[in-house]
């Protein structure tokens, strides 16, 4: 197999101040026109890890260990000029608002060209490449949205020109944190296919984040599920779907509706919250939710094994005798 694009290596993020682990271990790849998402509940570190790629991580916040290999060069070894290079160009990312990510008081045509002239000079195809891109994500009447301000337009189109701009310099790689979770299911549909399509029209590598593991059934390639800081089972989408082996994998499944179910039950729950990454410590940090969970659990972490295709950090997965 190839080189991946996108190496992450036992990667872990702390606080600086009275340090505290975010994120512990982890580790994944993205090959050239792969898309992986990335799913689990709010703090299970999604967010931070994608952030740690583009350097972009909050103050306070550092990659404590661990690399993350990008096209054969070591991102935590660039200086901060080198990454504003590579962010847009190589790495863009669709953050999941896009009024509080696009500037309020700037025309939306004006922010697309700062995207093109952060990296190269504009000249007279520019505003053609501006048309031509909110064109593509289903922008109507273009020359009025150039002219237009972002609260002049609905969250979806908002949303629709986030993906623009990122997409704008055919990047190698797109993040998406969340991006279809403040829509309506209608234009989260309509924003999911757009995605799709231009991903394979590009042959665009991809990394998806979402809480919801039905939004990236169709969309990407293989699955990365996180609890408390770590990557609890990742495989293909549908080693994950038709055979799920952590308990937390399976139960964020079962809380899935199905069109298909008549009887219309009550969803089911993963009972209690999930546990502060810093506060886990040596030992299974879903095992106070899980009813599967022994001793064993309760006084050691099980760690990932596997293969790329399927791997699972868990003493008793589901479905093998216990």
């Amino acid at each position: 197999m190839s080189q991946p694009l996108l190496s992450v290596r036992d990667l872990s993020i702390s606080t600086v101040q009275d340090p505290r682990i975010l994120v512990n271990d982890v580790s994944f790849e993205i090959h050239a026109g792969e898309a992986v998402g990335v799913v689990g509940e709010s703090g299970s570190g999604k967010t931070l890890s994608a952030l740690s790629v583009l350097g972009l991580l909050p103050r306070g916040v550092e990659v404590s260990a661990g690399t993350i290999d990008f096209d054969g060069n070591n991102l935590l070894s660039m200086d901060q000029e080198s990454l504003r290079k590579l962010r847009g160009l190589d790495i863009s990312m669709v953050y999941q608002d896009p009024m509080t990510a696009l500037n309020p008081v700037m025309k939306i045509g004006k922010q697309l060209l700062e995207v093109i002239e952060s990296h190269e000079e504009l000249n007279e195809n520019s505003l053609d490449r501006v048309r031509q891109a909110l064109e593509e994500v289903g922008i109507p009447d273009v020359n009025r949205a150039m002219e237009s301000y972002p609260h002049e337009f609905s969250g979806g189109m908002r949303q629709r020109v986030m993906i623009a701009m990122a997409l704008i310099l055919s990047p190698k790689l797109l993040i998406a944190d969340e991006p279809t979770t403040a829509l309506d299911v209608t234009i989260q549909q309509q924003i999911l296919a757009l995605v799709a399509e231009e991903r394979q029209k590009r042959n665009m590598s991809m990394l998806w984040i979402t809480h919801d593991l039905g939004v990236v059934a169709n969309l990407v390639d293989r699955l990365v599920v996180m609890y408390a800081g770590r990557i609890v089972e990742s495989g293909s989408v549908k080693e994950i779907f038709t055979n799920p082996q952590h308990p937390y994998t399976s139960g964020l499944l079962s809380s899935l509706p199905t069109t298909t179910d008549k009887t219309r039950k009550r969803l089911t729950s993963i009972a209690g919250v999930p546990e502060k990454p810093w506060l886990v410590g040596n030992t299974c940090a879903f095992a106070p939710r899980c009813s599967f969970a022994t001793q064993e659990c309760r006084s050691q972490a099980p760690h990932l094994v596997g293969t790329l295709e399927k791997s699972v950090s868990c003493f008793h997965p589901v479905g093998r005798a216990r």
